[in-house]
């Protein structure tokens, strides 16, 4: 076979498999609720598709834009970061345009570490993570996180014998899947821990403006001298709903940002121009006039977490990002419960185990769908538990 055995090492293909229960209910004549993948169902502002349109008719936009980003777009980078954190950057050394955060994750362990190294991921956790660890041949050490522990990790407990394998860790707040959050004090932990360590820490921060109740998250760079073993990743799929063009930014650590850069350099030629300038008109307008979309989805949180409390189903009220983590109820496993689900009522979501063995006995919904779908599909997942048995 023409497969490589690194694709083996890749984990689970719950998103496709999903895909296969998507179409096992539609044969049965079900509509489907998409709550499984966080793609925004809206589109950007108009301004944004204004930007991206004129600057598609550009004669120049049509070449290689560059790896590194234009040096509008991390200018503006800059002075957005500046804005929203108080953080100064270096648009040259500290900055790097991306085609969205995971461009940046998946590829980040090739250009900074070697076969055999060692890397701490969050368990449970988004895939992109172990995914990247796997096609560069790095072995993941799972960090685990426990609802009793608000999902943060204890650095005290990975063993001492394996830190001094340990080329970097990821952290993750706001959380995908977990929509947990954490604060300045914890940052300083973790940078603290870092500089102990000599690792790199390596911070997504893709829903840093997706938080809920006036909660404002931090960004890890914000800690005096993080920048020294510190990188964060921010997206603006997300926060202004450009999912689709495909972009972010790398900031902090100059070493890291380079390394990936010098990578990059070699398998790509950036970012599209057009989504570029669609970037810096949504980090103009989040600076000067800001319609932050965080209020849509704080308001299809308060109305899907009420209607599922009162199909009696007890889910928790997240403060941040586009899902809901919830335990699923007694007696089924995290698989079994979201394909039953989907297969039954037509409501997709991804087990919890999806993103880690941690992940077990939980299950993922995004808020992806407008209110009244979302009330829709409350009512289909109460009359599940309440009609059908626990399957393991």
């Amino acid at each position: 076979m023409l497969r490589s055995q690194r694709l083996d090492r890749l984990g689970s293909a719950i998103f496709a498999e999903v895909a296969g229960w998507k179409s096992e209910a539609r044969a049965k004549g079900l509509s489907v609720i998409n709550l499984d993948i966080g793609s925004p169902d809206r589109p950007p502002e108009e301004e944004l598709r204004a930007a991206l349109a004129a600057a598609s008719m550009r004669a120049d936009a049509y070449r290689y834009p560059g790896t590194e980003g234009t040096q509008a777009f991390r200018e503006t980078v800059a002075r957005w970061f500046f804005h929203r954190f108080g953080v100064e950057l270096d648009p040259q050394t500290e900055l790097l345009s991306l085609m969205g955060t995971q461009d940046g994750l998946a590829h980040l362990p090739l250009a900074i570490t070697d076969p055999g190294d060692m890397a701490l991921l969050p368990d449970p956790g988004y895939p992109v993570y172990g995914a990247g660890l796997a096609v560069a041949g790095v072995e993941a050490v799972p960090l685990p996180l426990l609802e009793e522990n608000g999902y943060l990790p204890d650095f005290d407990a990975v063993p001492e014998a394996i830190w001094h394998k340990i080329k970097f860790m990821i952290l993750n707040y706001p959380s995908n899947p977990l929509s947990a959050t954490a604060d300045l004090g914890f940052f300083e932990k973790a940078v603290y821990t870092a500089r102990k360590r000599g690792i790199l820490l390596v911070h997504d921060n893709a829903y840093s403006e997706m938080a809920f109740d006036g909660l404002r998250p931090p960004s890890v760079l914000e800690i005096p001298g993080a920048s020294d073993v510190a990188m964060e990743f921010h997206s603006l799929s997300k926060s202004y709903h450009l999912a689709g063009t495909r972009l972010g930014f790398a900031a902090g650590n100059k070493d890291a940002i380079a390394s990936l850069r010098a990578l990059k350099n070699n398998i790509d030629f950036g970012v599209f121009l057009g989504a570029q300038e669609a970037g810096i008109a949504a980090l103009e307008m989040d600076m000067s006039a800001p319609r932050p979309i965080a209020g849509l989805y704080e308001r299809r949180r308060n109305v899907f977490v009420r209607e599922l409390r009162e199909q009696g189903w007890n889910v928790p009220l997240p403060k941040a990002t586009m899902f809901l983590w919830a335990r699923v109820p007694d007696g089924w496993s995290s698989r079994a419960f979201s394909q039953s689900l989907l297969t039954s009522t037509g409501v997709a979501s991804i087990p919890g185990n999806a993103f880690g063995a941690r992940g077990e006995g939980y299950v993922r919904l995004a808020l992806v769908e407008q209110e009244d779908v979302l009330r829709e599909a409350a009512k289909r997942i109460g009359e599940f538990i309440r009609s059908s048995q626990p399957s393991k």
